[in-house]
């Protein structure tokens, strides 16, 4: 991979995308009905995690990640070409419903009207808001900091989607019988496909790296170890490490360039940096 350039650190702000601020009004739309009753009242599970920040309270539930790994990616938008890769093998590997893709790749601009692209996988925030909130533990972190699904144990109740502020989550409405464009040019299938009924989401390919560390291969490191838009990127826009190793190629990076976490006001703590773009003159 080519040489990060350096840039001296300075304070920086970003938020979601228009469009993605778009998407997820349309998400919220279709849910109006059913959101009001099951996110309020006593008995609601976001009740606590409301009342928790609003008062500025921990979580209660213990620190993670807790065990040897902290996966973590940056996605650095001075790079990133807009080429949607990174969605497509995805797609691909994880056989996702074409409509309804884990990863987005958006236009967007600086305040000084400089035109970059941003992409969002899911952000494996260490204060999960979706964990949280499942009634059931269908959703859950692991002890290597990833937010992982238990689809034989979710029940659809959307709790976990409702409550993710990063519109990362997708349900199942129908039974998976749709073709997939991306397989087999981007990839073919690693994974079973989600039943109807279900919430499902980015794993940053946890099927690579669980099976990746078996064989003794190190994710970040070696190519089949690696979540499948990390490998694709042509221009190296994406980069996937331990965050617990300080000698770590994303370590290194992290603390070399200015970067940026979304929303990092609500207390997520997410797992996927951004370096920002220029602004430019």
């Amino acid at each position: 991979m080519n040489e990060k350039k350096k840039r001296k650190k300075k304070e920086v702000r970003v938020n979601l995308t228009r469009r993605d601020i778009l998407t997820v009004g349309v998400a919220a739309a279709g849910s109006a009905v059913v959101a009001p009753l099951i996110t309020s009242g006593p008995l609601s599970p976001f009740s606590g995690l409301k009342q928790q920040i609003i008062e500025g309270q921990e979580s209660g539930h213990e620190e993670h990640p807790h065990g040897e790994y902290h996966w973590g990616m940056i996605i650095d938008l001075d790079r990133c070409i807009g080429c949607e890769y990174c969605l497509r093998a995805c797609s691909a590997v994880n056989d996702v419903n074409p409509e309804e893709p884990w990863n987005i790749v958006v236009d967007e601009e600086t305040s000084a009207g400089v035109p970059f692209f941003f992409s969002r996988p899911c952000l494996h925030c260490q204060h999960a808001p979706c964990v949280e909130v499942c009634p059931v533990q269908a959703t859950y972190h692991r002890e290597d900091g990833l937010v992982v699904m238990d689809y034989d144990r979710c029940i659809g109740c959307r709790y976990c989607e409702v409550a993710c502020p990063y519109d990362a989550r997708r349900f199942n409405w129908q039974a998976p019988l749709y073709e997939n464009p991306y397989v087999p040019t981007w990839g073919v299938p690693e994974v079973d496909r989600r039943p109807r009924g279900v919430v499902e989401k980015c794993t940053f390919c946890i099927q690579r790296i669980d099976k990746g560390l078996e064989a003794g291969k190190m994710p970040g490191v070696d190519y089949e170890a690696t979540p499948a838009c990390v490998n694709v990127c042509p221009v190296d826009a994406r980069i996937f490490g331990d965050l617990n190793d300080p000698e770590s190629e994303i370590s290194n990076i992290v603390s070399e360039n200015p970067t940026i976490r979304l929303r990092e006001d609500l207390g997520t703590d997410p797992s996927v940096y951004y370096i920002p773009p220029e602004e430019g003159l």
